[in-house]
């Protein structure tokens, strides 16, 4: 009986593809027994990018321990639910992929990504992929994009065409000797940059739903590929709901980092930056110093988080 430490590289259902990084020898797992992750409310104990113990006989392995992680990004599926579903652990570097249009971003979705990395210390840039269908005709609206994330919220943003090319060697190079995660809603490009970035990869790619501009599901499980150029990439089903997990109203603020910068200039300790006088976050948000849009989410996220509590 062979015994060692890999990671999942795969999960499909109750099976698991294991491989001992950085060498790419995939082998099939399950799980033993009814192991779960202690205190765990997670749908899925063992994640794509955990570090596992194993057991084989050569033919199926058997996962009997989730190592300890340095990261994960994790969501509810819905407010109501009690359960929560761990995306992918263990990421030196999520992209998060989203478009102006061909499907138009919702600035709310993203800042909900964007926060649950904070929070989950995962470090985030944001991929403006199909550049190449906005530029001349959405001009506008990708500078406000830039001034909301980049110049305002200090999040690096990398504009990508899969198509023309924009971009990709950047984002090849920024993958380069690490494991990194794109995630975004469905349609917005993932796997087609993907497979841009190293065309020996196949991952599955759809079209747009015209009729409502959104993606349609291809991507239906997570799998981490490996790139030729060096550095592996976790592909991830499009995702439609993003709810916070375990975040208490009165801690959202800490995790908008243009938020965090002006908060100690605050009159109140703590502030909630809604209605209390001298608050230096209201201040900046008149000012245009913080983007009223990210504080418009920030106001939907609190609203959220007492609704549920």
């Amino acid at each position: 009986m062979k015994t060692g430490i890999a990671t999942v590289i795969k999960h499909t259902g109750s099976h698991y593809l294991l491989s001992e990084l950085p060498e790419w020898s995939p082998f099939p797992c399950v799980i033993k027994g009814k192991m779960r992750l202690k205190g765990s409310t997670s749908t899925n104990p063992v994640a794509v990018g955990d570090l596992v113990r194993y057991e084989t006989d050569g033919k199926c392995g058997a996962i009997t321990e989730v190592l300890p992680r340095k990261n994960y990004l994790i969501r509810k599926s819905t407010n109501l639910s009690r359960q929560n579903h761990v995306i992918a652990a263990n990421i030196d570097r999520a992209f998060l992929i989203t478009t102006i249009a061909f499907p138009e971003v919702k600035l709310p979705f993203l800042d909900r990504i964007l926060l649950t990395c904070e929070v989950y210390n995962v470090p985030a840039a944001i991929v403006l992929n199909k550049i190449d269908l906005c530029r001349g005709t959405c001009d506008e609206s990708i500078e406000a994009f830039r001034r909301i994330y980049g110049e305002k919220a200090g999040y690096e943003i990398i504009e990508t065409s899969a198509v023309t090319g924009e971009g990709v060697d950047r984002l090849r190079e920024e993958c380069k000797d690490k494991v990194v995660l794109f995630s975004g809603v469905s349609g917005v490009g993932k796997s087609s940059l993907i497979k841009a970035i190293d065309p020996n990869l196949d991952p599955k790619t759809g079209e747009i739903s015209e009729a409502h501009l959104q993606g349609k599901h291809t991507t239906t499980f997570y799998e981490m590929h490996r790139i030729a150029t060096g550095g592996f990439v976790i592909d991830t089903p499009g995702i439609r709901g993003f709810g916070l997990v375990d975040l208490k109203p009165e801690e959202i603020a800490l995790y908008f980092p243009e938020m965090l910068r002006h908060a100690p200039d605050c009159r109140f300790s703590p502030c909630t930056h809604t209605h209390e006088p001298g608050c230096a976050v209201k201040k900046a948000v008149e000012s245009g110093e913080i983007a009223a849009e990210r504080y418009n989410s920030y106001l939907g996220m609190l609203e959220e988080g007492e609704k549920y509590r």
